[in-house]
């Protein structure tokens, strides 16, 4: 799903608020598998993206052409993704009409579910095929402020790409998961994407997305709660989060204080799952995948898996992708895999997907 395009490949280009991340795939063989032509990743300062909005545009624009000059990327078109409180996705009940009718109502209709002046937002939607009730459809709205778009494509053209796909975090998770695991028609999924300062939910069921949110949850957290528990810089906090050593800082006071924040993590994963068995006709979650950064905060994953029956995994999103091994190191691959997860999902688009 798309907000605008321009059929060729794209580089995706997932702009986090800790990290830069550029993959390149070709398709190739029989069974789908794409393969893998170039990936990099090139840490941002902090502060230079908060809460989804990029901050400091010229660390951004750096960022960018240092990951395509080092990693040779020659492909100038990119698709890439926002997230956060810009953007609003929601499933909407309409009467039954046809495409024709449902896009010339579809502004109109948008007014009445979105919390922005409709002038001011770039407008998609999907229709949810199989759904609806009583003579009605169900339609996927997505809105995103345009000024939001400006600030991520200006950034990328200001690098000297082209942004030829803007799409929404979890849209680009959900593509990830479908390459590498395929669809399970009856199967309920949620696709946690845990970065540094948002969580993106995807709920999907089959190839559908049933319900999906944004939380301004994630990593920083961590850091911020090392940093100020062990007064330590947050260069340092950061290091000690990932498990490297710190002089002055031993690692067994660091257990609690991550702890404390999985927990918060979970409880706000416990009362999204909450609010979608409330509204939804779904009473369950099958399985949960775990990507972004942060699913590899020591204890997180085992915290979850001890909190929700459904179990749960780390995404790798290069289960169905091909590389050789002589161009990519099988460690580093594991290493940035959680992280690629919605770069990956951006490098599937085509130039012109809608």
């Amino acid at each position: 799903m798309a907000l605008f395009g321009s059929k060729k490949g794209l580089v995706g280009v997932d702009i986090g608020s800790s990290a830069v991340k550029a993959v390149e795939l070709k398709p190739g063989g029989r069974g789908g598998e794409f393969h893998l032509v170039k990936l990099g990743l090139e840490p941002l300062p902090p502060e230079a993206i908060v809460d989804g909005a990029i901050m400091d545009s010229g660390a951004v624009i750096d960022a960018i052409q240092r990951l395509f000059s080092a990693n040779k990327i020659k492909t100038n078109d990119v698709a890439t993704s926002v997230s956060g409180n810009a953007v609003i996705v929601k499933k909407i009940s309409l009467p039954q009409m046809t495409q024709e009718e449902l896009a010339e109502s579809i502004h109109w209709e948008a007014e009445q579910y979105i919390p922005f002046d409709i002038q001011d937002v770039a407008l998609d939607y999907e229709l949810i095929e199989g759904s609806g009730s009583g003579g009605n459809m169900d339609v996927m709205l997505i809105a995103v402020k345009k000024d939001k778009i400006s600030d991520y494509t200006s950034a990328i053209s200001q690098a000297g790409k082209t942004a030829a796909v803007v799409d929404v975090d979890v849209f680009a998770l959900q593509n990830a998961y479908e390459v590498n695991y395929g669809i399970d028609p009856g199967r309920v999924v949620a696709l946690l994407n845990v970065g540094a300062s948002i969580m993106n939910i995807n709920i999907v069921k089959g190839g559908t997305s049933i319900f999906n949110r944004d939380i301004a949850v994630g990593g920083n957290q961590y850091t911020d709660a090392i940093q100020k528990d062990l007064n330590l810089s947050f260069e340092q906090a950061e290091n000690l989060k990932k498990g490297a050593r710190v002089e002055g800082a031993a690692r067994e006071n660091l257990g609690p204080i991550l702890q404390a924040v999985s927990e918060n993590i979970a409880l706000e994963i416990q009362k999204t799952f909450d609010f979608f068995k409330a509204t939804s006709s779904e009473d369950r979650i099958d399985r949960i995948f775990l990507s972004g950064g942060t699913s590899k905060v020591q204890g997180l994953q085992d915290l979850l898996s001890d909190r929700f029956e459904a179990g749960v995994e780390i995404m790798n999103p290069f289960n169905n992708v091909i590389y050789n091994p002589r161009d990519f190191d099988p460690d580093f691959i594991s290493e940035i895999g959680p992280s690629a997860a919605i770069a990956v999902g951006l490098a599937v688009r085509k130039v012109a997907d809608r």
